[in-house]
């Protein structure tokens, strides 16, 4: 069988999916010291949690440049990398949500030749980035409680600190399981089709069967 090689992914995308994967990496950690440090701060001079902290506010704006990078995708993106490519509103894409749910389900061995995500993939991703969104305006609200605006947002949104304290860390344990999930089909897809996914978040590009 011959594969011909497609350019799927665009430099801003691969960019993005770095930023916000290493920033997530950060956060999670740095996040988890600050709810429960787990050395003794007071025994040991080392500023660990205001490190920590720091490197949590740091990150948070990666992962804010991440996510505004992505939304802008949404819109201005290559075929591939638009919203409507990850909606079911289309015929291809309802026939593509189906066959990829059986697929998944280990009940069919058909599989889209699709040069970007399915249609589970993309609407997954789509609801992390909502989550995002939340985990983003949850974070700035907690950080700058005093400042008009956030204070605004974030009790609009929240109604109390604590409140947006709680969804925050809630919202921590969907982008751990997503990463964990994300991982393992990512992994599996490369280990059962010839399209190279694992490659092309690196290259940009991806090997699909060359029409003769």
């Amino acid at each position: 069988m011959t594969y011909e090689k497609k350019k799927c992914w665009s430099v801003l995308l691969r960019l993005y999916h770095w930023a916000f994967a290493l920033s997530i990496v950060a956060l999670v950690t740095t996040g988890l010291f600050i709810n429960t440090p787990w050395t003794n701060t007071l025994q040991y001079d080392t500023w660990s949690v205001t490190w920590m902290r720091y490197i949590h506010f740091v990150s948070g704006y990666v992962f804010t440049a991440a996510v505004l990078t992505r939304i802008f995708l949404y819109i201005f993106g290559n075929a591939q990398e638009r919203i409507t490519d990850a909606l079911p509103i289309t015929g291809r894409n309802i026939r593509n949500f189906g066959r990829t749910l059986l697929h998944y389900s280990y009940i069919s061995s058909e599989h889209d030749d699709r040069l970007g995500h399915n249609v589970i993939a993309g609407l997954t991703y789509l609801v992390t980035i909502i989550a995002a969104v939340f985990m983003m305006i949850s974070g700035f609200y907690l950080l700058f409680p005093e400042t008009a605006a956030w204070q605004g947002w974030g009790t609009a949104i929240f109604s109390s600190q604590q409140n947006a304290r709680f969804i925050h860390h809630l919202l921590m344990w969907w982008f751990m399981i997503f990463a964990l999930i994300h991982i393992y089909l990512v992994l599996w897809n490369d280990l059962t089709e010839p399209e190279g996914l694992v490659s092309s978040i690196f290259t940009g590009d991806k090997f699909k069967h060359k029409k003769v």
